[in-house]
């Protein structure tokens, strides 16, 4: 197969599939190696990027999937007819947050570090698909495993996890010693 007709069997198979596809699945496809078909990958991304087009590549933990350039959204919203866009409230935020950077962490974890119930949070999570169900943890109760997903990922723009931001030490150590304070003050009432 030539070149410009394997690249043409890739955006097709992306196309089509809609949601990532990994590497090996793709490789597997086009009868190419891994190896090749990643490079070839890769120079397709770079070529929409020159080409300023509507489409692009990205990767996603080893799996590629096509999708439109977010710069092109309002055009989407213009045509759509429910052009919602989740919203994550504060409480969703902080609850994801302590998900994407404790996983796989259970319901139970989460509201002892909020020290809130997170039901609802959790739910709404699960319903954007930014959270799933990984499993459940071999404890009495068997206390259902969360983790993020790939629509995390894309929406965040990070590849993957290790690309989250790192927090702050001195920040931590702060945020610690004013949990320490209520604690103490909640103890002396």
């Amino acid at each position: 197969m030539k070149i410009k007709e394997t690249e043409a069997a890739i955006e097709a198979i992306l196309f089509a599939m809609g949601d990532s596809v990994e590497l090996s699945q793709i490789a597997k496809a086009i009868g190419v190696d891994e190896s090749t078909t990643e490079k070839m990958l890769h120079n397709m991304m770079d070529r929409y990027q020159e080409e300023n087009r509507g489409i692009q590549i990205i990767e996603l933990e080893h799996s590629f999937q096509m999708c439109t350039k977010k710069k092109y959204y309002e055009y989407l919203v213009n045509i759509a007819l429910h052009p919602q866009k989740p919203v994550l409230t504060d409480v969703m935020l902080e609850t994801l947050s302590i998900i994407a950077y404790k996983q796989p962490v259970t319901k139970a974890e989460i509201e002892k570090i909020r020290g809130v119930k997170c039901d609802h949070a959790i739910n709404k999570l699960v319903e954007y698909s930014l959270i799933r169900e990984l499993g459940r943890l071999d404890a009495p109760g068997r206390p259902i495993l969360f983790g993020t997903t790939e629509e995390f990922l894309r929406c965040f723009g990070v590849q993957d996890l290790d690309e989250l931001p790192v927090p702050d030490p001195v920040q931590m150590e702060d945020f610690k010693a004013e949990a320490e304070e209520e604690i103490q003050l909640k103890l002396d009432v």
